[in-house]
């Protein structure tokens, strides 16, 4: 069957030069953005509980855009002003430029990942004598406690936010010929919407290993996977396809 609609289970990306924009233009489809989990901030209060005093820290580390917000919210709410010796560990160059939106970047102690949380390990080592801090979600990779641990570093993790299912309840009747995923949280939101969802002939896309892992435990017939070695990223994937399926 043909692709003529897709929805994406994330925000509709800020970029004029989305690679979806492309995708759009080239196969004429409708590609449609809808989030199926938020994240809501955890209150200072039950950031306390967690026996957390920001004073104790001397270095943040910083997964992701979420990470550094929220931090900066409960430093906020917590009447903590963050000291200009503290340090920054930033999983990408992305986490670090938006880092910017809180810090005067030239004077702060900024250090930055390629990409991946492991590729830190060579700064972490550098500086093994801080004791850091982990704002994060309520769900969190394994690789990042495991890395932290394996390196015996002087670390604590805190709940700054939760990841959250959206209200889907308007898509009841809407349907689509492909639903793109990018976690297993988009999966169980699919699930927890729509109990009684039967997949027919929609086609399922799904990135990364424990999505496709998400997936299959749901009793799902997986129909676009990425990343792989001739699809790197999704859009490659979704237009690799549908050139396929709409040629017919």
């Amino acid at each position: 069957m043909k692709v003529k609609t897709i929805l994406v289970s994330q925000p509709e990306p800020k970029m004029e030069n989305s690679p979806y924009l492309r995708l759009i233009e080239k196969e004429h489809v409708r590609v449609d953005f809808r989030p199926f989990i938020h994240v809501e901030g955890v209150a200072a209060k039950m950031v306390r509980q967690q026996k957390i005093d920001l004073k104790e820290f001397t270095a943040i580390i910083l997964t992701s855009r979420n990470s550094v917000d929220h931090f900066f919210r409960i430093a906020e709410e917590m009447r903590f002003k963050v000291p200009d010796s503290m340090k920054y560990f930033c999983q990408s160059e992305a986490v670090a430029y938006y880092l910017q939106k809180y810090v005067v970047y030239r004077k702060r102690k900024i250090y930055v990942g390629k990409r991946n949380f492991v590729d830190l390990q060579p700064l972490f080592k550098k500086y093994k004598e801080e004791k850091f801090l982990l704002p994060s979600s309520d769900v969190l990779k394994s690789i990042v406690p495991e890395t932290l641990d394996e390196m015996k570093l002087n670390w604590t993790r805190g709940i700054f936010y939760k990841t959250v299912i959206s209200d889907l309840s308007d898509l009841r009747n809407v349907y689509y010929d492909v639903l793109v995923f990018f976690s297993p949280s988009g999966i169980e939101s699919l699930l927890k919407n729509f109990p009684d969802f039967e997949q027919n002939n929609t086609r399922i896309a799904v990135f990364g290993n424990s999505t496709i892992e998400a997936a299959t435990e749901a009793g799902l017939r997986i129909d676009i996977k990425a990343p792989t070695p001739e699809t790197p990223s999704m859009t490659m994937a979704l237009q690799k396809y549908i050139t396929s399926v709409n040629k017919k």
